[in-house]
């Protein structure tokens, strides 16, 4: 049995199925796990994500910000962009029952004791389990009546940093924000949501939240993550594995192996980009 994480989907369903195959999955023996941003720029997602939830308990995955993005267009909170391409999905007979499986889905799953999964990272100020415990929080929202209150409420750049003492929509916020949008931070810990470009372009005293000292947590942990293309999946660290390489952008999808720490990729020729 191998365990594999796959970088940033986002709806790219032929892409995903040739590197499986690649590395021969079998679902009766192995499982899949994802970063999030399972959808959306690419072309396939309503075929994307019932593949995925075809998989049962051979997958699981995080939510990313284009997930959520997508209960909000669907609870018709927000309008979807043309760029989107998630118009086969929204008018798909299955779309309400994809959006309740995705609502299922959790901010941050520890996939073994040492490693976390979360799309866009673990703020330097939480553990592991100070993680889960606030991904859990939102979970317990998304997952009932009250979701789209909270997906209305998600949207917004403040607060900025994390206080223990935050309640309601701002704690909610805050933490939807980390787990989704986090590249960089100001001093303090605070989020910066404007800059995307890779390490090496920036002149400024911004940081990487994963070069950022983490008292919580010790040297044999590590975090998988993706939603940062600009990184192609480097960091400089084996603690924090970067896995979104830009196949929706013409570059590459991949997988990181759990058990042999191997990254498999397949590269997107194909011709229509966004």
């Amino acid at each position: 049995m191998s365990n594999y994480v796959v970088g940033d989907i986002q709806g790219c369903y032929a892409g995903l199925r040739q590197l499986l195959d690649k590395v021969q999955f079998d679902p009766s023996q192995d499982k899949l796990w994802a970063v999030g941003d399972l959808v959306a720029r690419g072309p396939d997602s309503l075929d994307t994500l019932l593949f995925l939830k075809s998989l049962g308990s051979a997958f699981e995955t995080v939510l990313g910000n284009h997930d959520l993005h997508f209960l909000a267009i669907l609870g018709k909170l927000k309008k979807a962009k043309r760029s989107d391409f998630l118009e086969p999905l929204l008018q798909s007979p299955h779309a309400e029952e994809l959006s309740n499986w995705l609502r299922s889905k959790p901010l941050a799953l520890r996939i073994n004791k040492d490693t976390l999964l979360s799309h866009a990272g673990l703020y330097p100020q939480w553990s592991f389990k100070k993680a889960l415990g606030l991904s859990d929080e939102v979970s317990a929202v998304l997952a009932g009546p009250q979701y789209l209150s909270l997906l209305s409420s998600m949207y917004g750049s403040k607060p900025d940093r994390w206080e223990e003492e935050l309640q309601d929509r701002d704690r909610l916020r805050f933490i939807i924000n980390a787990f989704t949008r986090m590249r960089y931070l100001k001093k303090s810990s605070i989020l910066e949501f404007e800059t995307k470009c890779a390490p090496n372009k920036l002149n400024n005293t911004l940081k990487p939240w994963f070069t950022v000292k983490n008292d919580n947590i010790n040297k044999h942990q590590r975090i998988i993550f993706g939603h940062w293309a600009t990184l192609m999946g480097k960091t400089n660290s084996n603690q924090h594995v970067a896995l979104d390489t830009g196949y929706v952008w013409g570059n590459t999808m991949t997988l990181y192996c759990i058990e042999s720490e191997s990254r498999i990729s397949v590269q997107n020729n194909s011709k229509q980009l966004t």
